[in-house]
């Protein structure tokens, strides 16, 4: 009689405990999916990939930027940035119109904000330095000519753009698509050899020896501004 309660007893414990394990398995909480299981996830994955770019280009340089540490760093699909840009030079031709918009933005910006010929061209000189020490990485790729695709109409329409507003920066408001004349052109590549050498002196940490030999408290900018005026025919100060 023992045995049989016993063995009843486990009969009608069974089902509930079974229920029980169901129940718990329906409540747990499914298990986190890995990036590469979900590699499109963004809402706009084209934007989110290029962000991600340029954030392992200011981090790791350009020899760090490559489709898969891209794809690591927006957290997708190490497929997803090929699927976009079709190879490395067709992301980063994207990714430098992008640094040529902003540098055109900044120029603008710059060019709006002086009023005289001469103030126009100090202020967008400083813009121009100012853009590359905020983004170097950014800056480095805009000029690495062999690593983009100018036939991509986003990179070469970007770049034209800036091209027009590095000149207007230097007093030439109107450009010929077919030609310059021997002054604008000088005074385009004038400008921008002066503005362009300066730079990357400076984010080369060139320039630490004579900044340190400088009164203190004296700025590369300050630096920038004293060779423009030399480079204008103006007598250096005192």
């Amino acid at each position: 009689m023992a045995r049989f309660s016993r063995e009843n007893k486990a009969t009608r414990v069974a089902p509930v405990r079974r229920r029980s394990v169901a129940r718990t398995a329906a409540e747990r909480p499914a298990p986190r999916r890995r990036a590469a299981d979900a590699p499109y996830h963004h809402g706009d994955l084209h934007e989110a990939l290029l962000k991600a770019a340029e954030q392992v280009l200011e981090r790791d340089g350009l020899p760090g930027l490559t489709l898969r540490a891209v794809a690591r760093e927006a957290g997708v699909s190490h497929a997803a940035p090929t699927h976009h840009f079709g190879d490395l030079t067709g992301l980063v031709s994207e990714l430098a119109a992008i640094g040529f918009r902003q540098f055109g933005v900044a120029m603008a910006a710059a060019d709006a904000s002086a009023a005289t010929p001469s103030e126009k061209g100090v202020a967008s000189a400083r813009a121009y330095v100012a853009y590359a020490e905020a983004h170097p990485g950014m800056y480095g790729l805009m000029f690495r000519s062999e690593r983009l695709d100018y036939s991509r109409p986003s990179l070469h329409e970007a770049s034209e753009a800036s091209f027009a507003g590095l000149a207007r920066g230097v007093g030439v408001s109107q450009i010929s698509r077919e030609s310059l004349s021997l002054d604008q052109a000088a005074a385009i590549a004038s400008a921008w050899s002066l503005v362009h050498g300066f730079t990357m002196l400076l984010l080369d940490g060139r320039l630490s020896k004579i900044l340190k030999l400088l009164p203190e408290g004296t700025t590369p900018e300050t630096l920038l501004t004293a060779m423009l005026r030399l480079s204008a025919g103006r007598p250096p100060r005192p």
